[in-house]
């Protein structure tokens, strides 16, 4: 186990940083001695040469006393007036430290309809690598100030696994205020104990994670078995560490045995499935029978109507979709060549029968392979 993590940690020249609100803010607000502290470690980053994109939490937290607010803001228009008053706060703190080391660090605000639209997502892509290229340090946030419901990515947890993705990092480092992964709730149970080292994520572990939350952030650890899974099948390994330990960012990249490493999936995917499968917001659900789900896992088939049993939420072509067993859980994510009207009404049918049916046919496929992403390590794991 060691020496797979001293593998990865030596080969880092690109790392995304996701630091908690537990780790900087406090009930006043924020914490400036550890934005400092690890903003420190960071230049120091940079000075061996490891280019650093930081997530940053801590924007609502710091922006809600001002509004008398205590606790978590439980709306989203409070969310929206704590972070426009936090934000310019939080950067305000980071960039103290940047230009105490002569470098420079950029805000760059997003929410998941800018991923989910490929233009905007190579856009983003575009904006941060040559940010990266003139060695200026990128601070990503969701952009609380404008952001809705039905776009909200939720959580930094999931967004810096996004950007993970996007910017094909060598590591996702998540700062917590925990010590790593548990296999239960260390403030519960005393049986609980930290796991170094998960080399796939499994619906045991997934129990594991329980839906524990700070009071101050919108994750716990349910979300960041969520990112670590995210970037995993981009091929990202991901660290979760206690971000409050004394030189920690020195410690992760000397290898030391802290906190808890999550291995990258075995099949890494290309640049359009990445997208397809971690930044599309699937709009519903497509059920199969069971040698539907045969010839698509373990076949490498396209997705035709006649294996379709049943076609769940309203969606329009192109847009995304789970695709399911005939027991509901989802396997992969596909882009739909058909609305979910059209293919109630072809489901279970051929082919040939297509244009009979709807009056025209676009495609013989529901979903191209191509456009097709597994979203499980192994076909052992897919009940069939």
């Amino acid at each position: 186990m060691n020496e797979g993590r001293q593998d990865i940690l030596s080969r880092l020249k690109r790392v995304v940083i996701k630091i908690g609100s537990g780790v900087i803010s406090s009930d006043e607000g924020l914490d400036e001695v550890m934005i400092s502290r690890l903003t420190e470690d960071i230049c120091d980053l940079r000075d061996r040469g490891v280019e650093v994109i930081l997530v940053s939490s801590g924007a609502v937290s710091a922006g809600r006393c001002s509004l008398g607010i205590e606790g978590r803001p439980q709306t989203i228009p409070q969310k929206q007036a704590a972070a426009a008053i936090g934000q310019p706060r939080i950067m305000r703190a980071y960039k103290e430290v940047f230009k105490r080391r002569q470098r420079v660090a950029a805000q760059v605000l997003l929410t998941r309809d800018d991923l989910s639209n490929r233009r905007r997502y190579l856009n983003a892509h575009n904006t941060l690598d040559t940010l990266l290229e003139y060695g200026v340090t990128p601070i990503v946030n969701e952009n609380d100030t404008v952001v809705v419901e039905e776009i909200r990515f939720g959580d930094n947890d999931n967004l810096s696994a996004l950007v993970a993705s996007l910017m094909a990092a060598d590591l996702l480092l998540i700062l917590s205020d925990v010590d790593g992964f548990y296999s239960g709730d260390p403030g519960c149970d005393e049986q609980a104990r930290l796991l170094p080292l998960v080399e796939r994520i499994t619906p045991e572990i997934e129990a594991m994670a329980g839906i524990s939350r700070g009071s101050l952030g919108t994750g716990g650890m349910l979300t960041k078995l969520q990112a670590a899974q995210k970037a995993g099948l981009a091929g990202v390994p991901t660290l979760i560490v206690n971000g409050r330990t004394e030189g920690v960012l020195e410690k992760v990249v000397q290898g030391q045995a802290l906190g808890s490493l999550f291995l990258a999936s075995a099949s890494k995917l290309n640049a359009r499935k990445r997208w397809i499968a971690l930044s599309m917001q699937p709009n519903g659900k497509i059920f199969l029978d069971e040698g539907a789900v045969r010839a698509v896992v373990e076949a490498g088939k396209s997705l035709l109507p006649t294996g379709i049993i049943r076609v769940e939420g309203e969606f329009g072509r192109g847009d995304a979709v789970h695709i399911c067993d005939r027991h509901g859980d989802p396997f992969a994510i596909g882009v739909a060549n058909y609305t979910g009207s059209e293919l109630e009404q072809i489901k279970g049918h051929r082919c040939a029968e297509i244009e009979s049916i709807l009056g025209y046919q676009y495609k013989d496929e529901a979903v191209y392979r191509d456009n097709l992403v597994l979203i499980r390590d192994t076909a052992e794991e897919i009940e069939v």
